[in-house]
């Protein structure tokens, strides 16, 4: 199976204040939709655990072109790409019911060891993964982080039980949300995300406390999330 498919009706606990799709949730569909295509290929979590692996993702970029609203029908496609190292890349797009491309995205991943917690090489999965060099990128694969030289809001915050997810940390998909919440419901009302690149750096755990920087120049933005003096992950990206 080289790609997959999951057709869905967007529902109301997806959607913000304006009805429309969440970016946070985009990205849980994304990730839930990863994990039916690796258990597909017999690469999942249910086969990973007992090998004491996880897929985590390391850099992710998410375009979107036009923000779908709560009832319409959504196709989300995965496939992946050659690894490259030990970086699994990994693209997703999202149309409409008429076929229309609203959204896509591309990602690199890494498969973790959870009792090391370090990223471990291809030759650790229990089966190849199907040879996927004849699909063609769907977008460039995430690039560097754009960085912003304005006076940042700043904000304190601790990692709690929602943010986290079965390997223990903060789930990728949190941190956009922690973007959408330090900018606020008028701004995100007004202005939703168009684009952003975010680079997971280093895993936040439960109740360990984080700095976060939002920084914003027109429809630029640029947050950090500083732990233990060191950035754990960073956003950039453009509002609409």
């Amino acid at each position: 199976m080289k790609e997959l498919r999951n057709t869905f009706r967007l529902r109301v606990s997806e959607c913000d204040q304006m009805g429309r799709w969440r970016p946070g949730a985009m990205m849980i569909e994304m990730q839930e939709t990863a994990g039916d295509h690796s258990s597909a290929v017999s690469c999942g979590r249910e086969t990973l655990v007992k090998l004491g692996l996880a897929w985590v993702v390391a850099r992710m970029e998410v375009r979107i072109h036009r923000i779908p609203a709560y009832g319409e029908t959504l196709t989300v496609r995965t496939f992946h790409r050659p690894h490259r190292h030990r970086f699994f890349p990994r693209f997703f797009q999202v149309t409409d019911a008429a076929g229309e491309v609203l959204a896509e995205a591309s990602s690199l991943w890494l498969l973790m060891d959870l009792e090391t917690r370090q990223s471990v090489n291809a030759d650790r999965l229990p089966v190849p993964l199907p040879d996927n060099s004849d699909m063609p990128e769907l977008i460039p694969l995430p690039g560097a982080i754009q960085p912003l030289d304005s006076e940042a809001i700043t904000r304190e915050y601790r990692a709690v039980y929602t943010d986290l997810d079965a390997n223990g940390h903060v789930n990728n998909t949190k941190y956009v949300d922690w973007l959408c919440d330090t900018m606020g419901a008028e701004a995100m009302r007004e202005h939703p995300l168009r684009q952003f690149t975010i680079h997971f750096n280093q895993e936040i755990r439960p109740e360990e406390p984080v700095t976060l920087q939002l920084r914003q120049e027109g429809t630029r933005f640029h947050m950090t999330g500083i732990h233990g003096g060191k950035n754990a992950f960073e956003i950039s990206g453009e509002t609409f």
